[in-house]
């Protein structure tokens, strides 16, 4: 039950991200959202989220609660994304990210600082540091990623990507590499190969996992192909999963999503080099003027009983709704017990409130309004 549990909450996270509310397009906006998560035999959790920009700077901050001994609901962690655009081409990020101690004080524990910047022949470069904090709260860079993407052609480029970590005496050795090429053809598919490469201790690199992908777009219709292999301990490079995405669009807005996972292993599956299809995701998702519903089934197989084919396990129902003031969610999960029965093991509230700022005073009829700044362009990421 637990593992269904676990499995539901990975796959409506999906879910939570496409319907989260739309946020004031103004050159000011904030809005606040706080959320509570209960499942059955878990310490249920409250989020609480918000995001502020002024101009080229925003922040998000996330803050996750979780219920103590007293009955009352005590920090955790709390994230702060702080993004700034500096110019046309340059966008700055820095990711701080706090924990609370024992005495119930709030420690910097972790900063993300990335830069990212494009160029007009659409190369671009993203360099992101991660320092952390030690036992005296010093804080020293434990890891430098490096990420350089060049066009190769009008419908293609490549992108590689190095990992540096810390070695403890001040230097920096490669950890990790990414290759990915990417290639559009006319028939509005794209082609993405990727290669993960780790040390092999003779001061080369081998292949740690490979990523083949194709995505199909026609109409409002599009397929996703992946493909995952990784080395045997021979070093052949063999598959081992496979993801398909099918999502389609109807005329009226409906759009239904289809998520199925297959590998050459699984529970009661012997590996026999074989692709066995161990867990199928449907989302259907609808919207209206007062709000959207996303429906959410999750089938597996039976562990008892594998070839009997596949079975509905947890059943996920998401809805928004829409107000003047912000937008309100409700999320219920249903999993299956051990009788055939559904039901509920969890669900969330989640109220968000736009707040828009004040006017500024207005100027006297004889004095013109100063003319607005135009707003700075969007750098675009790799």
């Amino acid at each position: 039950m637990k593992l269904i549990i676990g499995a539901i909450l990975c796959v409506v996270s999906a879910v939570g991200v496409r319907a989260q509310e739309a946020r004031p397009n103004g050159s000011g906006d904030t809005s606040t959202a706080t959320s509570q998560i209960s499942v059955d035999n878990t310490n249920p959790v409250r989020t609480t989220e918000s995001h502020t920009k002024s101009g080229n700077r925003s922040v998000d901050k996330q803050r996750v609660e979780l219920l103590g001994p007293n009955g009352e609901y005590q920090p955790s962690s709390e994230t702060e994304t702080e993004t700034v655009q500096i110019d046309a081409t340059t966008t700055r990020t820095v990711v701080r990210t706090y924990k609370w101690d024992g005495n119930g004080q709030r420690k910097l524990a972790l900063v993300t600082e990335e830069d990212a910047r494009s160029s007009a022949s659409g190369d671009a470069q993203v360099v992101r540091t991660t320092s952390s904090s030690d036992v005296n709260g010093n804080f020293q860079v434990v890891q430098r990623e490096v990420a350089d993407t060049k066009k190769t052609g009008t419908d293609a480029q490549e992108t590689k990507t190095t990992v540096y970590t810390a070695d403890g005496n001040g230097a920096f050795t490669k950890s990790a590499q990414t290759e990915e090429v990417q290639q559009r053809s006319d028939d509005h598919t794209v082609e993405v190969k990727k290669k993960m490469l780790r040390p092999n201790g003779n001061g080369g690199w081998e292949v740690s996992n490979a990523i083949e992908k194709t995505i199909t777009e026609d109409g409002k219709t599009r397929t996703t192909d992946e493909r995952v292999s990784r080395p045997d301990l021979e070093g052949n490079i063999s598959e081992y999963s496979r993801t398909v995405v099918n999502e389609t669009e109807t005329p009226d807005g409906k759009k239904t999503e289809t998520v199925e996972k297959s590998s050459t292993d699984g529970p009661g599956v012997v590996n026999d080099g074989k692709q066995h299809l161990n867990g199928r995701v449907t989302t259907v998702q609808e919207k209206n003027a007062t709000g959207e519903t996303s429906e959410q089934r999750l089938d597996l197989p039976n562990p008892g009983n594998p070839g009997a084919g596949m079975q509905t396990t947890g059943k996920t129902t998401y809805t928004v709704l829409y107000g003047a003031a912000g937008t309100q969610k409700t999320k219920t999960i249903q999993a299956r017990d051990g009788a055939g029965t559904f039901r509920i093991v969890g669900g969330e509230t989640k109220k968000s409130e736009t707040v828009t700022p004040p006017a500024p005073p207005s100027t006297a009829a004889s004095e013109p309004a100063p003319a607005a700044a135009p707003a700075p362009a969007s750098a675009d990421k790799p």
